[in-house]
């Protein structure tokens, strides 16, 4: 059976992403696209047969997943209701709370789930460069990672960056919470022995751009991921839908679809 996808904000940088790139493909088809009530657009095609709407629980019906990238208040409501009807869910929203985080693990609960902050190939392949080069250099060089995105980016670091650090903390064997340090202002004093700093660039039109900093003496090491197109992210969300429809139910990440 091909699955069926449902797109939430169609009139979204990603959401019209997701579509665009599931144009042609033959495991997967949209049938469904649901927006906010006040989105321009609403009854207007935006796939073979499709036309946008703002009725949820008729988009999830007519749906076996549903790919969301919208944003945390969106993603919170959306996973409620998808609760019920035990719907799997491909989640690409950044900056959510720790109530939309729950929603999300209640969804999960009864249903299958992809949730990432990023679904390009090359980030999850970086996810694990810079775990490795962490545990091989451990806590005596420093660890910083630097995040570029687009002046219209509300969250910050990003979802990305975040994971990133996150990765090091694991590779050094350190709880992230206990060595973060997302800001500096004034005098903050001489840098500790395995901080992860995390510092947010915003501007123009960058679509995303992540680098892992190690320092040593007398060299450095970089890793940088660096996106042009939302194409990516698009392509490894569809890949995580086709991936999902029938799954046990559970919170899977982008490592797990891809296999690595």
């Amino acid at each position: 059976m091909t699955p069926r996808v449902c797109v939430l904000g169609p009139s979204g940088r990603m959401g019209r992403a997701v579509i665009d790139a599931a144009a042609g493909r033959s495991e997967l088809a949209i049938t469904a696209a649901v927006d906010r009530a006040d989105a321009g657009g609403l009854g207007v095609a935006v796939a073979a047969g499709v036309l946008s709407t703002a009725d949820l629980a008729a988009g999830l019906d007519a749906s076996d997943v549903y790919v969301d990238f919208t944003s945390p208040a969106a993603t919170r409501a959306a996973a409620e209701l998808a609760r019920g009807r035990k719907h799997a869910a491909v989640i690409g929203t950044t900056g959510l709370s720790r109530d939309d985080e729950a929603a999300l693990d209640a969804l999960a609960a009864v249903a299958p789930i992809v949730v990432a902050a990023n679904f390009s190939l090359g980030v999850n392949l970086m996810l694990g460069l810079v775990k490795t080069a962490a545990r091989a250099l451990g806590t005596e060089w420093d660890a910083e990672v630097v995040e570029t995105h687009h002046r219209a980016k509300r969250d910050a670091p990003s979802g990305t960056a975040l994971m990133i650090a996150r990765a090091i903390a694991s590779g050094h064997g350190s709880d992230y919470d206990q060595v973060k340090r997302h800001t500096r202002d004034g005098d903050v004093g001489a840098r500790p022995r395995g901080e992860i700093g995390v510092s947010t660039v915003r501007g123009g039109d960058v679509i995303g751009e992540h680098t892992a900093f190690f320092f040593g003496g007398a060299e450095r090491i970089e890793v940088t991921h660096r996106a042009t197109s939302r194409a990516i992210f698009a392509a490894g969300a569809l890949r995580a839908a086709a991936w999902v429809v029938g799954k046990p139910p559970g919170r899977y990440d982008m490592l797990a679809v891809l296999g690595l």
